[in-house]
């Protein structure tokens, strides 16, 4: 009876992980996720996917790494990817913020010199 659940929980996580692949490149092909955002999530699924078939393959890494308990590396490397990807956003955000600040100052440029030139018609 032991052995039939860790095959029951590798069966859903590989379904799991399949659905979510499926998923992003639906949100590509609908042109809702951009592909330099894409890889990251086709590159975290691809891992899920390995470490599914490959039951015993986190046990490994980890003595591989020095850690005690497996699932524990799992949690680290999802926090060393969140906090990675927090600072791509941030960098991205960051240069979004300072191109909208310079096209509202030609804007604000272009605005003044079309009333500008309206006024020297109206006189």
């Amino acid at each position: 009876m032991e052995n039939v659940v860790p095959y029951k929980i590798q069966i859903l996580s590989i379904i799991g992980a399949l659905a979510f692949m499926f998923f992003i490149f639906r949100l590509i092909a609908k042109g809702k996720l951009r592909e330099e955002y894409s890889i990251i999530w086709i590159i975290c699924t691809v891992v899920l996917l390995v470490f599914s078939f490959w039951r015993n393959g986190l046990d490994i890494l980890a003595k591989l790494l020095g850690v005690y308990y497996a699932p524990a590396l799992v949690f680290l490397a999802a926090i060393f990817a969140i906090i990675i990807f927090l600072v791509h956003l941030s960098v991205v955000n960051s240069k979004q913020h300072e191109q909208i600040k310079k096209l509202t100052q030609e804007m604000a440029i272009l605005k003044s010199k079309v009333l500008g030139d309206e006024k020297k018609d109206n006189v």
